[in-house]
Parts: C-alpha cells; structure tokens; sequence
C-alpha cells in the first residue's frame, strides 16, 4: 500500500476510535441518570418509582377521625321555674333584722344625755363645765380629770382643754399684770380678762349643744394634762 493510502487510513481509525468512545460514555450516563427526556417511557417510570416509594413508607399508624355530626343541633329548651321552686328558697321563718337607719345629721351635733359613770351627771353637762370663766371651769376640769375614767375619752378631752386654756389665761394674765404695774396702767390686763370671759361662755355653750371646740394653741398642754392627771380610783 502506497503513502497516500496509508495518510487516508489513519484519521479513519481514529474516528472510529472517537466514535466508540462517546457511545461508551453515553450508556454509562444513561445507566446511572436514566432521566434522559427524550424516553417515552420516562414518564410511567417516575410514576411506578413513586408509588413503590410510598408503598415502602407506609406505617401503622393512622390518622385520627374526627366523631360524626350529633343526633341533634337544635338548641335545648330554657328551663322555666314555677312558683313552687322560687318558694322552696324562700325565708321559712325567724326573727327578721331590723333595717339600719343611720343618725341623723342634726343629732350627730346634738350634746348626749347619757349619764356618765362615777358621776351620774348627763355629758352634756360635763362638757361645758370646764369652760365656765372665774376659775370655776379649772376647778370642774381638774375635778373631772380625777374622777372620769380613760373610757370617757370626750368628756376627758374637753375637761383638759378647758383647764389647759384656764391655765394658759392665768399665765397670760399674770404676766399683763406685771407690765400694768412697771407702767401704771392695768387696761390691758381688764381688756385680756373681758374678751377671755366671754370666749370662755361661747365654748362653754358650744360644747354644752354639741359643737366642736377646739383650741389649736393649747393642744400640746391639754393631750400633756390628759395623759398625766388619770383617774383616782
């Protein structure tokens, strides 16, 4: 065989060789990635991988069922009470509670006539002792003070308020004294006795119809001399 014809044989055989080559490659793909789309089996293939794949999940559990519709959807009948069972929860007897009624507001301001214990004297007369003028509301509240128990806390507040403010005026009194005999002048002295007299009658009255007295200056001394003078038994 001549060169010429060798030269046309080698590229045939190595053609050929490229050519087995590429068909080996192309089995072994589709052997190991069979989705090649131009198979018309490709489709039923899936389906019957699919359905053996579920087969082989399959567990013995179930899911739950939910209960059946109710023999009946109509809402029930209210319940209607007759007059024997509103009877049978009614007050069968015994002494019914008298309705509270509340005091008046006018009496609230109204002195007691209740007669306080050791003494026998009603508190409304108690009260407004204290506070007559010309020592005599300091004898009567250092008197009470002795006598009334600490139970009576009302009578024993104005019995120490009403001495408290007969010592504060004696203190006062005492000292306008003094100044009326350094400058020969007693005015300030009668005018300090003249306007104490006649607060110690409205006091004495307040007290004795129920109203509040208070005394805002002399509260120190008065809680002093309710807490030190106690009773005697």
């Amino acid at each position: 065989m001549g060169r010429a014809g060798q030269t046309t044989l080698v590229p045939r055989l190595f053609i050929e060789q490229i050519w087995v080559t590429c068909r080996k490659i192309q089995t072994a793909m589709t052997n190991k990635f069979d989705t090649n789309p131009l198979d018309p089996e490709f489709p039923e293939k899936a389906r019957a991988k699919a359905a053996a794949a579920n087969t082989a999940r399959q567990t013995p559990f179930k899911t739950a069922e939910f209960p059946g519709a109710p023999a009946s959807v109509t809402e029930e009948e209210t319940r209607r009470f007759s007059e024997a069972d509103f009877q049978a929860y009614a007050f069968q007897g015994g002494n019914t509670p008298a309705a509270y009624q509340p005091p008046r507001f006018a009496e609230m301001n109204e002195a007691s006539n209740r007669r306080v214990p050791k003494v026998g004297i009603a508190e409304k007369w108690l009260i407004g002792l204290p506070y007559l003028p010309f020592s005599i509301g300091l004898v009567a509240g250092l008197v009470l003070l002795l006598v009334i128990p600490k139970s009576e806390t009302k009578v024993r507040f104005h019995a120490g308020q009403g001495l408290a403010a007969h010592v504060a005026i004696l203190i006062v009194s005492a000292i306008l004294g003094i100044v009326g005999s350094i400058t020969d002048s007693n005015f300030g002295g009668f005018l300090f006795g003249a306007i104490t007299t006649v607060m110690l009658i409205i006091f004495a009255i307040k007290a004795w119809r129920g109203k509040p007295v208070h005394i805002a200056p002399i509260d120190d001394l008065t809680n002093w001399l309710e807490e030190k003078i106690g009773p005697v038994n």
